[in-house]
């Protein structure tokens, strides 16, 4: 029986890549080279994203004060550096949509952020909004993808007033390493 379970954890261990002779000598194949190691994503790189993800709406709506024309071009490089819509299905489901609640594409996430195509966009980015903070719940770190909800605040450049609004973000990285959002959840809290 010893001998038995000795050879069945042997051959669980070498399936695995971690075997150990009876002896308790490593014998893992050094073959290894082949394999990619996967990407991890940290909290930090979370929180660097969503950051810059507040710095680029806050740029949005100083670009608006210029002209509509500067406004557009910095929510499409938004669009572009921070979702991912490049690299795949993007679910994006704005604070301020009921009749078109979900933006499947990117230029319907561009209508959502400076107005365009659909007709209840009124360019959310536009406001400006002068200071966005996130209050993370929690975040959920899984090798190269990570959600994050909590809760982030923005602050109106014309009243001053800070708007509270509930969020869920999923972050994947791309081949440069670098984060990209794959889905943006956002509302405002029931009652």
């Amino acid at each position: 029986m010893i001998k038995k379970t000795l050879l069945l954890s042997t051959l669980v261990l070498t399936m695995t890549g971690c075997a150990t002779s009876a002896q308790g000598e490593d014998t893992t194949s050094t073959t290894n080279e082949t394999q990619k190691e996967t990407p991890v994503i940290t909290l930090s790189d979370v929180e660097e994203a969503q950051q810059e993800w507040a710095e680029n709406i806050i740029a949005i709506g100083e670009a608006s004060l210029e002209s509509d024309e500067k406004a557009e071009e910095k929510a499409l490089e938004t669009l572009e550096n921070l979702y991912a819509y490049d690299d795949g299905q993007v679910l994006f489901k704005p604070t301020k949509a009921a009749e078109v609640p979900f933006r499947g594409t990117k230029d319907e996430a561009l209508s959502y952020f400076v107005g365009g195509d659909i007709a209840e966009d009124g360019g959310f980015a536009l406001e400006p909004w002068t200071d966005i903070r996130f209050d993370n719940h929690d975040t959920i770190l899984n090798g190269d993808t990570a959600i994050s909800s909590g809760v982030y605040y923005f602050t109106s450049g014309e009243t001053n007033e800070e708007v509270k609004v509930e969020y869920t973000f999923g972050y994947i990285m791309d081949e440069d390493g670098d984060l990209k959002i794959q889905l943006h959840h956002s509302s405002v809290p029931f009652g």
